[in-house]
């Protein structure tokens, strides 16, 4: 049986899609390939692959280890470029990292992205474009999935929402690249909607913003809740209490969010991003400053029949990032390495 050993600390912090993207990939391999491959998590024994989830000093100093790790597969969840709205680093560590994170790319044998654009970025840093492997994030149905309408009535009940109130739901660390900003700018403008963000400062104070939406959170708008980081076996419960997930980023990756919002039933409001059309086109409503959101959520909120149509988009999305999908690509994937 061939031998694979992921190498992770992506769920050491909570709160992160990174987290979510390599659990899913575990559970997948875990679950439908125990016959196939024989997997191993955080563990240096011999492999014909070791797949490195994220980049820490320990992992990168094992790829001079090169017989005992056989094909190094590097799985890209972000570029230096894509830290600088999320972290607040002195400038001498910011320009060591981000070095640093390109020699680690560079030390892998293939590189599997999560969004293709991605691929024009790591060629201009030198990585050779055949190396580079667009692979989609997933989530499973079994986690992520609409409930019936009377529990979704109990999980409001419970947490102490009005039963018609319409929830508009958002996803992430609490950053400015995730646009929470223009979040509460929306829930302001609406005051008869109820909205969430699900989510925390994952990086404590280095986090980009942290002062100014640190006092937002421990002061928010009446109609706008902050449950903090919340475990991600209970985010489907999230999820159905909501009407629309909303995701005012400005600068995103591929979000884990957005695809398990949409695998449980939720309908997805948008910033206008060039990323989201090659990866998501149809399958989601958008906007492009606050007043578009707002007429999109008041739209949804009084048109039936939009927000049932904006639905029945969300849904084909969701069948396409589905672990259903997934299960053949990533065996074709791990197959075509063993093969040379």
């Amino acid at each position: 049986m061939n031998r694979i050993t992921m190498l992770s600390s992506a769920e050491k912090v909570k709160g992160q899609g990174v987290a979510s993207a390599y659990r899913e990939l575990v559970n997948l391999m875990t679950t439908h390939h125990a016959d196939k491959y024989d997997i191993a998590i955080n563990t240096y024994r011999e492999s014909e692959i070791t797949h490195y989830h994220t980049i820490d000093f320990p992992f990168f100093l094992s790829t001079f280890a090169k017989k005992k790790r056989g094909v190094k597969v590097g799985y890209v969840h972000f570029l230096p470029e894509t830290l600088d709205e999320s972290l607040e680093l002195p400038w001498i560590a910011k320009k060591v990292f981000y070095k640093y994170v390109i020699w680690f790319y560079k030390r892998m044998d293939v590189l599997v992205v999560v969004n293709p654009s991605f691929i024009p970025q790591l060629v201009a840093y030198g990585i050779p474009e055949e190396k580079i492997k667009y692979i989609p994030n997933f989530v499973s149905a079994k986690t992520f999935y609409p409930m019936a309408t009377d529990e979704k009535k109990a999980l409001r009940k419970a947490h102490g929402v009005e039963e018609d109130a319409f929830i508009a739901i958002g996803v992430g660390q609490v950053q400015h690249r995730k646009g929470v900003l223009d979040f509460i700018d929306v829930a302001k403008q609406l005051p008869d909607m109820q909205f969430i963000w699900a989510g925390g400062f994952s990086f404590g104070k280095i986090t980009a913003g942290y002062k100014e939406l640190k006092a937002i959170y421990d002061h928010p708008p009446a109609n706008v809740t902050f449950p903090g980081i919340v475990e991600r076996a209970d985010m489907n419960t999230y999820y159905n209490m909501a009407d629309v997930l909303f995701l005012p980023s400005f600068n995103e990756l591929f979000p884990m969010a957005i695809l398990e919002g949409m695998s449980s039933g939720l309908p997805v409001l948008l910033r206008d991003l060039e990323l989201y059309e090659g990866i998501l086109a149809g399958n989601y409503l958008q906007a492009s400053d606050v007043a578009g959101f707002k007429a999109q959520l008041e739209r949804m909120a009084t048109d039936y029949a939009y927000l049932q149509d904006a639905k029945e988009a969300a849904e084909k999305g969701a069948a396409y990032y589905s672990e259903a999908r997934l299960i053949g690509l990533w065996q074709q994937f791990y197959d075509g390495l063993l093969k040379g």
